[in-house]
């Protein structure tokens, strides 16, 4: 089953770029209007970050989110099966050079970046740099072997691009290392972490917003190089990437520092054009009011605290 959906799928990537957008738009009436995907969270969540925004404007924005994210999928298919050129002449990335001069001078790098444009194409980013490096992007495997199978496929779908699950990093920047090869990780950082995982609160999106931390250990650790990754789409199927310096010591930072100077320019991205940003994850679900309640923080590991343990037994 997981082979026939991968050669189903490859084969409608086969189609032009003309007929997969007549197909996106035709998947926008079914998802947007019919099923009605996640609206009621889409819509809180633009309200919620765009209080300065009138009801019109909103659903304005709404309506344009959600043409993106069915572009957002077609195009993502089409990454099985593209030609060199044609991806050269569609994804354009600025700044390859700054990412270059760090492997010369025998640092390792790592990309932080968001969900925002098309992420998947992200394992381009690869073609502005020399062959020998290895273009690295962490995933969490999903639950549908199909479809785990077929996102893994478009991920590596460039020579030098590699996937790892996240639980296998560390050890896959430890082997590369040793190896002598230089790498670039991306690490997409701005999903909604389990309670147990919250260790920083930050301003975003005009939101008390809990965020992940893992990646900034990583990075500490192996003293890299971070850059942060953004993406722009200019027209209907073609990007830009841009890498932007944060750091080359992470460790010289204050805590958590990388992580806010991350959600910091990410959050001037989604400004200038929200309708590419991935506004169906319920990503204010957990508030620090409750944290506070429920949880504590004990030598750095995040417990519930004993009176709510009581109450369950």
């Amino acid at each position: 089953m997981t082979k026939i959906v991968y050669w189903l799928f490859y084969a409608l990537s086969l189609l032009p770029f003309r007929v997969l957008y007549v197909l996106s738009d035709m998947e926008f009436v079914l998802v947007y209007y019919v099923v009605r995907y996640r609206r009621k969270i889409v819509r809180r969540n633009l309200s919620t970050a765009f209080p300065q925004k009138g009801h019109s404007e909103i659903v304005h924005l709404e309506r344009r989110f959600y043409h993106w994210f069915c572009d957002y999928f077609f195009e993502a298919l089409k990454l099985l099966s593209i030609s060199d050129k044609e991806l050269r002449r569609r994804f354009t990335t600025y700044n390859s050079e700054q990412v270059e001069q760090c492997f010369k001078e025998g640092q390792d790098v790592a990309a932080i970046l968001g969900h925002y444009c098309n992420w998947e194409w992200l394992s381009c980013v690869g073609i502005g740099l020399p062959p020998e490096r290895v273009m690295g992007l962490i995933y969490d495997p999903l639950h549908s072997d199909a479809f785990d199978y077929l996102f893994r496929r478009i991920r590596s779908s460039q020579p030098n691009a590699i996937t790892i699950p996240k639980k296998d990093i560390l050890r896959q920047l430890i082997q590369l290392r040793q190896e002598g090869r230089r790498s670039i990780f991306g690490y997409i950082a701005d999903q909604a972490p389990k309670w147990e995982n919250i260790h920083c609160w930050l301003p975003f999106l005009n939101h008390d917003t809990p965020v992940f931390t893992g990646a900034e250990r990583i990075m500490r650790k192996m003293n890299n190089a971070v850059f942060y990754v953004e993406m722009a789409r200019p027209r209907r199927g073609y990007y830009t990437c841009t890498y932007h310096l944060i750091t080359r010591e992470p460790n010289s930072l204050p805590e958590f520092g990388i992580t806010r100077e991350f959600f910091a320019m990410l959050e001037k991205t989604i400004n200038r054009q929200p309708e590419y940003y991935l506004w169906t994850h319920n990503h204010w679900k957990r508030t620090h009011e409750e944290f506070d309640r429920r949880f504590m923080v004990v030598n750095g590991k995040v417990i519930e605290r004993k009176e709510e343990m009581d109450e369950k037994e």
